[in-house]
């Protein structure tokens, strides 16, 4: 999905030892760009904090995959860490943008601190609340630094007979919605070509793209033929390059 307000598109255990005053996710679009993530010109370390509620962690495959989709497209000469967070549960069937946002100004450590940027994934235990009919939203980028994928409705979808495995799923979604955080397709890094798509656009024309519009649905589960996680074509990375990325 996309940017319009909200983004709607997408290890050790750690806690920082010093409090700082938690940051809205509505504060943060004056602060932070995709270039920001891309490039090592100001920010040279990236943290990824992963939040989840207890049985709904992501896979320790699929976030080291996450990592490597982030390493190789990302310049930051400090590196990536990954911090894990457990939160709370709201016990709720559904979720609304706000329940997701104020879980994450409970807990979320700073976005940005001198040379380092942080990026944040929730994995809710829960689904989404618009979610109708069949097709279901599996993740989204709310904000410029953050996103969540909702692992109860990922968990519905994986790992049976006939579907893709949880891992697969997991980072299918979390690398998509960190493709629209770095600012893919043209929605804060620009095209050198034109390849948007999609019915809402801020979606790859190319349906074998990661970053093809469905891949945020429980749409895109035909796609993951024998359980390959979709890469970004040439038309996104290079987009990436252009703002500072690799």
């Amino acid at each position: 999905m996309r940017f319009k307000h909200i983004f709607f598109v997408c290890i050790t255990l750690l806690v920082f030892s010093c409090k700082k005053d938690p940051v809205s996710p509505d504060d943060v679009p004056q602060k932070v760009t995709a270039n920001n993530f891309l490039s090592d010109s100001k920010y040279k370390k990236l943290i990824l904090q992963i939040a989840y509620v207890p049985g709904h962690e992501p896979t320790t495959a699929a976030i080291d995959h996450i990592k490597i989709f982030l390493t190789q497209r990302l310049n930051k000469s400090l590196g990536i860490e990954v911090n894990y967070t457990a939160v709370g549960s709201l016990n709720k069937s559904t979720l609304t943008l706000t329940d997701v946002k104020d879980i994450e100004l409970g807990n979320r450590n700073p976005v940005l601190t001198d040379n380092t940027i942080s990026m944040y994934i929730f994995y809710a235990d829960a689904d989404y609340f618009e979610n109708t009919g069949s097709s279901q939203i599996l993740g989204l980028a709310y904000a410029p630094a953050s996103m969540v994928v909702f692992e109860k409705t990922i968990m519905d979808y994986a790992g049976g007979i006939g579907q893709p495995s949880v891992t697969t799923l997991e980072a299918s979604v979390s690398e998509h919605e960190i493709g629209h955080i770095l600012g893919l397709v043209n929605n804060g890094t620009s095209m050198v070509a034109g390849h948007e798509g999609g019915p809402s656009g801020k979606h790859c024309s190319n349906s074998s793209c990661l970053m093809y519009y469905t891949a945020e649905t429980s749409d895109f589960i035909a796609n993951l033929v024998g359980n390959n996680i979709p890469t970004l074509d040439n038309n996104c990375i290079n987009d990436l390059k252009a703002n500072g990325g690799k």
